[in-house]
């Protein structure tokens, strides 16, 4: 049984907004998808089926989302008239991108801040009327070979130093001043598995070096759970409580608890576990979602979620997963919608 939604750390007045509002707030949420779902992620020797951009937007619209993230740079169109005109006549909205930077390597940081530029540029003139694009910043992801062989059970000591620490947010800040100023595009740092901000505690850390002018968050929730190192969905609780002012922008991934323990029993590294289905279809999984929700109306968030579900080879039709993930999604919605007018 699933614990209680939180109430977050958020204001007595904000609490206090009634329950047609919230159920208002929980409504107006839109619901997209991103490339990763049709096996298009960003680890070179780890895709999918190599599904075209069209068929994956085609498919995506098809299932009723309305928004898409723009997947590795080449994936789709880098030639903004010709990406607005595909996301434009599926009404898609861009919703943002993901880029992975080596932040504790302060050499890499121009070379970052210079594709945060082209993405922001890309994304800014397609941006819609309605939303704003954000850019996705990442660590770079499962290149470490500690981080990536203990995703899911990492301890303190696989952490970085607090000179690498320091090193690690300016990369953040600075990348996120620039792509801010210069193209008007916010920055939503991604804790992600077999990185180096995974943990609970990586991510409190993180967030008290950077500057929320800068650089805020994208909430996981299947990684919040695998990174956690358990499958108590208080975990994700806890953190929404801690850092939900920070998080402006929401992925939607769910973490499967089967999978996840025999990762940690069996000491699969992060790929293995992918590979088991660690992030399995929404609903199947430990993530509370309700809480998600709950917490969005309470928070005033407005736009998207973007449902999230790393679909490889042998894990079932992309589509299929992707409309069975729309409608559980799209269910828990309107069921929190009206559990807040009984508010």
């Amino acid at each position: 049984q699933r614990a209680p939604a939180p109430r977050g750390d958020l204001p007595s007045e904000v609490m206090a907004v009634d329950g047609k509002e919230l159920a208002r707030r929980i409504r107006a949420i839109e619901i997209g998808n991103a490339p990763c779902s049709w096996g298009a992620l960003e680890f070179d020797d780890f895709k999918g089926e190599g599904i075209e951009f069209s068929q994956m937007l085609d498919e995506l619209r098809d299932c009723q989302y309305t928004g898409t993230e723009l997947g590795d740079w080449g994936y789709m169109p880098t030639f903004s008239p010709l990406l607005k005109r595909e996301l434009t006549s599926r009404s898609l909205t861009m919703l943002g991108a993901f880029l992975p930077v080596k932040l504790k390597d302060a050499t890499k940081h121009a070379a970052g801040v210079k594709e945060a530029l082209q993405l922001g540029k890309l994304l800014s003139s397609v941006a819609s009327d309605r939303h704003r694009p954000v850019l996705v910043l990442a660590d770079e992801n499962g290149t470490d070979p500690v981080r990536t062989k203990n995703a899911g059970r990492v301890t303190p000591e696989m952490g970085l130093t607090d000179e690498e620490w320091r090193i690690f947010a300016d990369g953040a800040n600075m990348i996120g001043k620039a792509v801010l100023e210069q193209h008007n595009v916010r920055v939503c740092f991604h804790p992600h598995c077999a990185g180096y901000v995974e943990t609970p505690a990586e991510v409190y850390k993180f967030c008290s070096l950077t500057d929320p002018k800068y650089v805020n968050l994208t909430l996981d929730g299947g990684h919040v759970m695998y990174g956690s190192g358990q499958n108590d969905p208080r975990a994700l609780h806890e953190y929404l409580a801690k850092v939900g002012h920070r998080i402006k922008y929401v992925h939607c991934k769910d973490c499967e608890p089967g999978v996840a323990e025999k990762a940690r029993v069996n000491r699969w590294d992060y790929f293995e576990a992918i590979k088991h289905g660690v992030f399995c279809e929404l609903g199947k999984g430990c993530v509370d979602f309700k809480a998600i929700a709950h917490w969005q109306a309470k928070a005033n968030y407005t736009g998207w979620s973007l449902v999230e579900q790393d679909v490889l080879p042998g894990m079932g039709a992309p589509k299929v997963c992707a409309q069975n993930n729309y409608n559980y999604l799209k269910k828990v919605y309107e069921e929190c919608a009206l559990e807040a007018e009984q508010l």
